[in-house]
């Protein structure tokens, strides 16, 4: 199994906005991070879309080895 490119060390905060559809970048590859490019296009990847319960601000992981996509869980602490 390929494994993901490590995009940062450390959660990047992001204003959701409720109802709104998201597409986290799951392969580390995407320039527009934490979100999906596309970049992922030829790997075994794919983006985790998930639509925004309500408005407010997350810690999205960009470390890529979270348990719980697309918000951050603390996997970055090991790496």
């Amino acid at each position: 199994m390929e494994k993901a490119k490590v995009a940062g060390k450390a959660p990047q905060m992001e204003q959701l906005e409720e109802g709104e559809i998201y597409a986290w970048c799951a392969c580390g590859k995407s320039e527009n991070q934490p979100w999906c490019n596309g970049a992922h296009a030829e790997s075994e990847f794919t983006p985790k879309v998930f639509t925004a319960e309500e408005s407010k601000a997350a810690a999205i992981c960009l470390c890529k080895q979270t348990k719980n996509p697309p918000y951050c869980d603390g996997s970055h602490m090991s790496l």
